[in-house]
């Protein structure tokens, strides 16, 4: 998946505008332009999109932790530099405060059902062996019934 798509998604579903964007950006303490944002929400074939860094989109999900569950004490977490679709659903997982049961409800609103000792697997360290790679289709079925939750009587 994009990163251009899943911030697009994120925005859609809890109905942030360009100031809270920002906003949200600046929770993890790093400025952006309202020029950036809108770049990074443009469509792949508009002449203004701009691609979204992997970097940019952990710094995003920091501050969407920080703006949902408040801001740490102390040091920010460094933002990743490289992320993976299991990051990715790790720091949703987090902003979101969600048990593994909301997430397999949530999975199940889709008509995607999976076990609870799948969804750990995506949750576990890469070096672990029971260590399961999070498939773009699982984080986009997430990102979908997210949206049907906050945002009952949305199409995709």
């Amino acid at each position: 998946m994009l990163n251009n798509d899943i911030l697009r998604r994120i925005r859609y579903t809890f109905d942030y505008n360009d100031a809270a964007m920002i906003s949200i950006f600046a929770a993890a303490d790093h400025e952006v332009t309202r020029e950036q944002v809108s770049g990074w929400l443009k469509k792949d074939d508009d002449a203004a999109f701009k691609k979204c860094t992997d970097r940019e989109l952990a710094i995003f999900l920091n501050g969407l932790i920080n703006t949902k569950r408040g801001k740490k004490e102390g040091v920010q977490p460094e933002p990743e530099s490289r992320l993976t679709n299991n990051m990715i659903f790790m720091k949703l997982r987090i902003a979101l405060n969600f048990k593994a049961e909301d997430i397999l409800e949530i999975m199940e609103s889709v008509d995607f059902n999976m076990s609870k000792h799948e969804l750990s697997a995506f949750f576990r360290k890469p070096d672990n062996k029971h260590y399961r790679e999070c498939k773009d289709q699982i984080l986009r079925n997430f990102l979908l019934g997210v949206q049907q939750k906050f945002r009952p009587g949305s199409a995709e």
